[in-house]
């Protein structure tokens, strides 16, 4: 066994270094995403097929009653709760690392998605979101006359 010395400012420095995802900005800027002031914001992942886009929420701990999706001018957003469980008078919390209060993500959708099919499973904590692509017409070729 080795002894290390005690850093009392360690957890505020991780805290620190861990801030930005935690408000859900991951530092590079580049993404289209937009976000309100909330108590916390869940992770996400974001993937692509040739058939869909697909969205994972980590919400665990999250009622499905305690979730909203909604889609509006082109943008999806996700809301929610996660509730502090009640405290029993005889127990002691000695930390408490999870986050709790109210969340929301919202994100701008691709133009090729069909917002009239989207799909919500909710299920072990994860909430995955099914955005189909809109089958894109045939292009045809034609001429155009002049006037």
């Amino acid at each position: 066994m080795s002894l290390s010395r005690w850093n009392p400012f360690r957890e505020f420095e991780e805290f620190f270094n861990q801030y930005p995802r935690l408000l859900g900005k991951g530092g590079t800027g580049a993404s289209q995403e937009l976000m309100t002031a909330t108590d916390w914001a869940p992770a996400v992942d974001i993937s692509e097929t040739p058939e869909a886009y697909l969205i994972k929420a980590e919400l665990a701990g999250v009622k499905r009653e305690d979730i909203q999706v909604k889609i509006e001018g082109g943008q999806l957003s996700l809301r929610g709760e996660r509730r502090f469980e009640k405290e029993d008078k005889d127990s002691k919390q000695h930390r408490v690392e999870r986050f709790y209060g109210s969340f929301s993500r919202v994100f701008s959708l691709p133009e090729d998605a069909d917002e009239e099919q989207i799909k919500a499973e909710y299920k072990d904590g994860v909430l995955n979101l099914t955005l189909p692509k809109r089958a894109e017409a045939a292009r045809r070729s034609r001429d155009v006359n002049i006037e």
